[in-house]
């Protein structure tokens, strides 16, 4: 796929999202469950209620965040996002087409329109949220920049790299970390970039470099892909802040707000206690900021232009945020990673929702 400027991209995400791609239609009747008031009728989110599926931009490689197998089957906190949107939407976590992007092309799809939305291990960036042109959802998974070597290799610290190549996937704010940090440190090394993911995994196990970097929990996760993942270890050292999220393209508030408040609600279930095996016990009870949230009182989800009970039926299917976290990568998992700033912030992490009021 050709790859675009900044600013040409920028352009097509403005075009984009004032409706140029959509195939909505400004004069339909609103959806079922749709307010009079909500103003889907020039958004994506009238595109995926007409459509009637959730096209979702993923990794699909993976492992605890976005990995299909040999079935097709896709699984991971990234994929369980997908699943809550279309949760909400349809009653139907199911209801869902993934789209594999690697990452030159995820952008220019999510501008081209032809996927509603990325949940694809995406930094949030200034740039990238002013001038590319995109609008990020809350942040799902907290992160940082790593770097793998193998255990034998003799290296310690990043100087140690002085002379050496690091596989890095390009078109990514790793590659620009890694470039930033190597300066600020004088390390002369070969950069040994690829366009896949796959790629420079590959090339790093056939010892084409000595190092390779990414977010530390794709690294965790793909170290697990490895012929022998226990001749591999990380680094002790983090090279950037990496806030990880789903997001949407610029300028369509209805489908940004629907995505933003999907991925919000998972983290407001946890905080409520509500999880998918107890959220019977909520209903019908008296406590209104519950009632708000299940959708038993008020106009949350027909404000938005999707049913009230959103919330009821993203937690049935999907689970909270806890939940999701710990089958994809806690202790449900092969990973066993503790949450640390991925916790809810009652118990020190970053997860905090806004009120559902």
């Amino acid at each position: 796929m050709k790859k675009w400027g900044l600013l040409g991209l920028a352009a097509a995400l403005t075009l984009t999202a004032c409706g140029g791609t959509t195939g909505g239609d400004a004069g339909s009747a609103p959806a079922d469950g749709e307010s009079a008031g909500a103003t889907t009728g020039s958004s994506r989110l009238q595109t995926v209620l007409d459509r009637g599926q959730l096209i979702c931009g993923v990794d699909g490689g993976i492992p605890g965040f976005s990995f299909v197998d040999e079935s097709g089957t896709y699984s991971g906190l990234d994929v369980d996002v997908c699943r809550a949107v279309a949760a909400a939407l349809f009653d139907d976590p199911d209801a869902v087409e993934y789209r594999r992007l690697d990452s030159t092309e995820r952008f220019t799809a999510l501008a081209g329109g032809e996927v509603d939305m990325l949940s694809r291990n995406t930094t949030w960036t200034i740039s990238r949220d002013t001038q590319v042109g995109l609008e990020f959802a809350p942040t799902t998974f907290y992160d940082g920049q790593g770097m793998m070597v193998r255990t034998d290799s003799g290296i310690a610290t990043l100087e140690d790299f002085a002379g050496k190549a690091i596989c890095v996937e390009t078109g990514t704010t790793t590659e620009l970390n890694l470039t930033d940090q190597m300066r600020k440190l004088g390390v002369e090394f070969e950069p040994v970039v690829f366009q896949d993911a796959d790629a420079a995994y590959a090339a790093y196990d056939e010892g084409r470099c000595e190092g390779m970097t990414s977010d530390k929990s794709q690294l965790i996760a793909r170290r697990s892909t490895l012929p022998t993942p226990e001749d591999h270890t990380l680094l002790e050292v983090t090279m950037s802040k990496e806030p990880l999220g789903p997001v949407t393209v610029n300028n369509d508030s209805a489908w940004f707000d629907v995505v933003k408040w999907v991925t919000y609600g998972l983290i407001q279930a946890e905080e409520f206690g509500i999880t998918s095996e107890n959220v019977g016990d909520f209903t019908g009870g008296d406590d209104p900021n519950i009632a708000r949230f299940l959708g038993e009182e008020g106009t949350l989800g027909t404000d938005m232009g999707i049913p009230n009970d959103f919330m009821l039926r993203v937690v049935t299917h999907v689970g909270n945020y806890g939940e999701v976290y710990d089958r994809n990568l806690g202790a449900g998992s092969q990973f066993g990673l503790e949450r640390g700033q991925n916790a809810l912030w009652t118990e020190g992490g970053l997860m905090y929702a806004p009120p559902f009021r």
